[in-house]
């Protein structure tokens, strides 16, 4: 008994012993946190160089195939001037063209024709997308309607829209409304098709559901259909504006009025006075204005597919 006495009276108190748990923890945490905290501001240096990295290979990859096509453009433009196959006068090179398109970038009444051009466009636009969703969504909800005029916005979305200005012309005379007739004609149809496209592709899944969460008539087109036929929708758009720039660029080409001068203007009145260089540099804007907003619906249609998760 004197010995289990003295053995458990010369033990050291456990809260004092060299190397326990407690104070093994308390030498090792402040460590662990200095750790932590290096590692994350690695992975933050590194995830933002990833960023940027990864900004400048995708800025990259979208770029040089437009640039490699521009300057395949371009020889292909000079090896047709060096073959002979036309006079200089009737045919200009890219050397004698540019410094006649910098001319005219550079003076107030071309960009006086530009603005007049874009307001076209943009109303013109506006009032096709506002005429689109209307029949689109009315032939989309209705099928007495698709079967009566679902046919007849394919063969409008065919057909040429310079067939269209005999009769704006007769409707309307020389004036806006002819033009945006014509406008309104060309680009609607595509826009109803993309809507009603988008409408029929929403997985039924997603009406059933909607459904069960008490979404009826207008309330499930609006917070369901609508969204889910939104790439298609955007698909449509950007079609809709082809067609809208390319009925503008022949209205103004047909429609004259009055002392108003826009794109179209300058290039007939170019090509009267046999002005080439001028003609192919109006035509280079026009091209350099289309590929620009096509480039917007693209940004735009790609930020749609990845928020709704159809594309990485």
């Amino acid at each position: 008994m004197a010995h289990d006495t003295t053995s458990r009276n010369d033990a050291p108190p456990p809260d004092t012993a060299p190397g326990t748990a407690a104070d093994t923890a308390a030498g090792e945490a402040p460590a662990a946190d200095r750790l932590n905290r290096e590692l994350a501001g690695l992975d933050a240096l590194e995830l933002g160089g990833g960023t940027g990295r990864r900004l400048a290979q995708r800025t990259w990859s979208a770029a040089w195939p437009m640039l490699a096509a521009v300057v395949i453009a371009l020889l292909a433009w000079q090896a047709v001037v060096w073959s002979g196959w036309k006079e200089p006068w009737v045919l200009p090179g890219p050397r004698d063209t540019f410094p006649v398109l910098w001319d005219q970038v550079t003076s107030s009444r071309f960009w006086k024709a530009v603005a007049l051009t874009m307001r076209r466009a943009i109303i013109g636009f506006a009032l096709s997308i506002a005429v689109g969703v209307v029949i689109g969504g009315l032939v989309s909800q209705f099928r007495v309607l698709r079967r009566a005029f679902g046919s007849l916005i394919t063969g409008l979305q065919t057909m040429p829209s310079i067939a269209w200005f005999p009769l704006a012309i007769l409707l309307f005379k020389l004036s806006e409304s002819a033009i945006l007739f014509v406008v309104v004609l060309g680009a609607a149809p595509s826009i109803a098709n993309g809507l009603i496209a988008g409408v029929d592709y929403t997985p039924p899944i997603l009406l059933r559901a909607g459904k069960v969460m008490g979404l009826r008539g207008l309330l499930l087109y609006r917070h369901l259909v609508l969204p889910a036929s939104l790439p298609s929708f955007i698909a449509g758009l950007k079609q809709g504006w082809a067609f809208a720039w390319r009925s503008l660029m022949a209205g103004e080409l047909l429609v004259i009025i009055g002392s108003t001068t826009s794109l179209g203007v300058l290039l007939s009145q170019a090509r009267e006075f046999n002005n080439t260089a001028d003609m192919i540099s109006y035509m280079i804007v026009i091209l350099v204005i289309g590929i620009v907003i096509d480039q917007l619906f693209g940004v735009l249609d790609r930020a749609v597919r990845r928020r709704w998760g159809l594309e990485d």
